[in-house]
């Protein structure tokens, strides 16, 4: 679990507002206490009932169906009829989900939500003891619709409970018992379609206990105050819509990461749809076995995406959804192209759901992180909203592909991997960006070992300039990889108009600066960068103008005063340890070309309190100073931990 590193107090001015000695001061997010350990565990086990309940349910159906004796059409055809039913309330009703997630305390909506499970439920029970088909599809759509109205609140919670830190892996626990819940739902949809057949009904006697369980699981998550009390409900939801994605649209990655969820929703559904089709013609399995195959695929994502929680370091790792979208497209080639044993099937199903499990959990915790804590609510519905008819739109795709395309149910992987490669080649001429994350990722988990300390001291919104030494060629990409936020360098001119840097330097949108530029050039870069932290971006400078040659802190040169001159913005110094004498460092009398003194190579990246925008550079290296001189004492004391070190260097201004 990730630790928390003490956070600078915040004293109130004489004004009322925040302030350090009389001076502007950039108020961080507050530590949270204990007690979010129970409400986030609470919510988890509130989230795996209803999960479990709502595919156990969905599941038990669709085997009914497997078991009428039915020909391939007209199977193709009622198999798609279950999912169309769960997916329409889902799209119906996000919306109203939205709406209660802001306008009421997200517990009392869980709460009530789980109430009406309950209910539904019971009423499965009626339906099932009937075998009227018809009268079954309606008690799913109550199911759906429930869980439409619980999403937001699931959702919108986790930054509520936790820092944005640990968004990444909040959602990658949230998400491995989601798809566990999944496979037992699965599992023992299977199990109670073989031990109750014909008598269905028992199966809806034990979810409605289980259900009981989830609501006395509610009642344990904190009381947290509505958003927007004020809000109006909106019975046009395709207007509300509307405005939710135009809202959206003002931010690109987050309307891209939305658009991301709603296509990871369509190929999970189109796949799942397509693995009874393919178990049955390609296996001749029975339900449980044919369970066990979607188990594989929903186990794989549940594992993916702890691993993803855990490697996101504590950050969203944007580097992780080109890794996942690359994955998804392999693993469904290899479906389509080649047959498999049993086992053989069920592997490569688990590891499509394994970068499944990559793709989701960044996508997930930007769409949470992004929004403004007043249309988080909305923001999310409509993303959940989105999400549903990704739900229809698979459903219409599968009969489109299997009953007038004819494909077999290989030629759905196929085809599934297809459109993955084109959709993810079009998010990377988006944004390039993230394509730099994923060269960023793989650097930091194979050549180095990053930690970061005092990653609180990020500004999570706002613009910053941030005062680094300088050590390496590859001081750049280390700082990237340390946060998510995106961060403008003021890089040397010769160095960004070098072929093989030029590509990346302009997806990091870097500044170019020389001494050796005529001082009109010089100002105009010094400008660009002044702008860019008005416009609540991070400018980063390597005050020292040059790589050091003795691994020593060089002078800082004055060129940062003239970027933060009269903008309302912190100064964050930041110390990069343990870089001197790694590749890429001058050590041995050149820069390049030598053996590795071992492989990860440790090194530590540490964020200093906030300086006012008035310091000297002089003030600013001396806080640099001290970064390098806690870490520094840290290597040298096993005991003394780097954490301490670093708390115990901090200076309050």
């Amino acid at each position: 679990m990730p630790e928390i590193s003490e956070k600078p107090a915040v004293e109130a001015s004489s004004q009322g507002k925040p302030g350090i000695q009389g001076r502007a001061e950039y108020p961080l997010q507050q530590p949270i206490g204990e007690k979010w350990r129970l409400s986030f565990w609470a919510l988890n086990i509130t989230q795996f009932q209803g999960a479990f309940s709502t595919n156990a349910f969905q599941n038990l159906l669709s085997y009914m169906v497997l078991g009428m004796g039915l020909s391939h059409a007209q199977r193709d055809k009622m198999l798609p009829l279950i999912v169309l039913f769960f997916s329409v309330p889902l799209v119906m009703f996000s919306m109203a989900g939205g709406f209660l997630a802001d306008r009421y305390s997200k517990r009392q909506v869980i709460i009530g939500t789980k109430l009406m499970e309950i209910a539904a439920m019971a009423g499965g029970m009626v339906a099932l003891s009937t075998g009227y088909f018809p009268l079954q599809l309606g008690v799913l759509f109550v199911v759906a619709m429930q869980a439409a109205l619980f999403g937001p609140s699931k959702y919108g919670l986790l930054p509520e409970l936790l820092p944005e830190k640990w968004l990444s892996w909040g959602n990658g626990i949230v998400e491995l018992l989601t798809f566990l819940a999944i496979i037992s739902g699965t599992v023992a949809a299977g199990l109670m379609s073989e031990r109750f057949h014909g008598h269905e009904s028992y199966a809806f006697g034990l979810l409605l206990i289980i259900g009981c369980s989830g609501l006395i699981s509610s009642l344990w998550i904190a009381k947290i105050p509505a958003a927007a009390p004020e809000k109006k409900f909106r019975i046009n939801f395709v207007a509300d819509l509307f405005v939710q994605v135009k809202l959206m649209r003002r931010d690109r990655p987050l309307f891209l990461a939305v658009m991301g969820n709603t296509y990871f929703w369509f190929i999970g559904v189109l796949f799942l749809q397509t693995i009874f089709a393919y178990g049955r013609d390609s296996f001749n399995a029975q339900p449980q076995h044919i369970a066990l195959l979607q188990a594989a695929l929903a186990g794989g994502i549940g594992i993916g995406s702890g691993v993803a929680g855990y490697l996101s370091g504590n950050k969203i790792e944007l580097g992780l959804i080109p890794l996942g979208s690359f994955g998804l497209t392999i693993m469904a080639g290899v479906l389509g192209v080649s047959p498999h044993s049993f086992s053989g099937a069920a592997l490569v199903l688990a590891m499509l759901g394994f970068f499944g499990g990559f793709f989701a959990v960044p996508v997930n915790a930007l769409i949470q992180h992004r929004p403004t804590p007043d249309s988080k609510g909305g923001i999310i519905a409509a993303s959940n909203l989105l999400s549903f008819v990704g739900f229809a739109v698979a459903s219409g795709m599968y009969f489109l592909l299997t009953t007038v395309v004819h494909l077999s149910p290989r030629g759905v992987f196929l085809a599934g991997a297809i459109i993955t490669l084109g959709a993810t080649l079009y998010l990377l001429y988006l944004l390039p960006d993230w394509f730099l994350r994923l060269l960023l990722f793989f650097l930091t988990h194979t050549l180095y070992r990053v930690k970061v300390i005092g990653r609180d001291h990020i500004p999570e919104k706002g613009g910053a300039l941030f005062v680094s030494n300088h050590m390496s060629f590859v001081d750049v990409l280390l700082l990237l990889s340390s946060t998510d936020r995106p961060i403008r360098f003021l890089m040397f001119q010769g160095i960004y108009s070098k072929p093989i840097v030029k590509p990346f330097a302009l997806m990091m949108k870097a500044i170019p600066i020389s001494s050796e530029l005529r001082p009109r050039d010089m100002i105009r870069s010094l400008r660009m960068a002044s702008d860019a932290i008005r416009d609540g971006e991070i400018v980063c400078i390597f005050a020292e103008g040059q790589i050091t040659r003795t691994g020593q802190l060089l002078p800082f040169r004055r060129g940062m005063e003239r970027i933060i001159k009269g903008i309302d913005a912190p100064i964050v110094p930041v110390n990069l340890h343990g870089v001197w004498g790694s590749i890429f460092s001058f050590e041995r009398n050149r820069f390049l070309w030598k053996v590795p003194r071992r492989v990860p190579y440790p090194v530590t990246v540490s964020f200093g309190k906030w300086l006012p925008p008035t310091s000297a550079p002089s003030e600013v290296r001396q806080a640099v100073q001290e970064l390098q001189s806690a870490a520094f004492a840290a290597d040298r004391s096993p005991k003394f931990t780097l954490d301490r070190a670093f708390v115990r260097s901090g200076r309050r201004y």
